[in-house]
C-alpha cells in the first residue's frame, strides 16, 4: 500500500475500497434466486391464490427468472388475501396484497426486475427477535 500523503489520497483510497466492497457485495447476490412465497391457506385459496401461484410461476418461467416459488400456510393477512411475499437477494422480504394476476405482473416488472418497489405492501406491524 503507498503512503498517504494528504487528505486527497485518503479520499481516493476509501472510494476505491468502498466501490470494492459495493462491487463483491453485489456479485455474492447476483446468482441467487428471488425468493418467492405464496399464501396457500384455506382463506388464500378462497380468494384465488392458486390462480396466482399458477400465474406467477408461468411468468417467471417465460421472462427467464432466477426464483424460488414456494406455497406457505397462513401469513395472517387474511383480510388482504391473495397475499405474496417477495424476497430480493440482499433485502428484506417484502408482502404484498389483494393480489391478482395484473398485481403480479407489477410485481415482476416493477420490483423484481426493476427494484423498485409496487403499490400493494402490506406494513410491517412486528419485530424480529434476533
Amino acid at each position: 500500500m503507498n503512503k498517504l500523503n494528504n487528505p486527497d489520497d485518503l479520499r481516493t483510497l476509501r472510494k476505491s475500497l468502498q466501490e470494492k466492497i459495493h462491487h463483491g457485495a453485489a456479485e455474492a447476490y447476483l446468482n441467487q434466486p428471488v425468493r418467492i412465497n405464496v399464501a396457500m391457506a384455506t382463506c388464500s385459496i378462497a380468494s384465488g391464490s392458486r390462480e396466482i401461484l399458477n400465474y406467477l410461476m408461468d411468468e417467471l418461467e417465460k421472462r427467464n427468472i432466477n426464483a424460488e416459488v414456494k406455497q406457505t400456510g397462513c401469513m395472517g393477512y387474511c383480510y388482504a388475501e391473495p397475499t405474496v411475499e417477495v424476497q430480493l437477494p440482499g433485502n428484506d422480504p417484502v408482502v404484498y396484497g389483494y393480489v391478482d394476476i395484473r398485481k403480479v405482473d407489477e410485481i415482476i416488472e416493477k420490483y423484481i426486475k426493476g427494484g423498485i418497489h409496487a403499490d400493494g405492501i402490506i406494513p410491517v406491524n412486528y419485530q424480529k427477535i434476533t
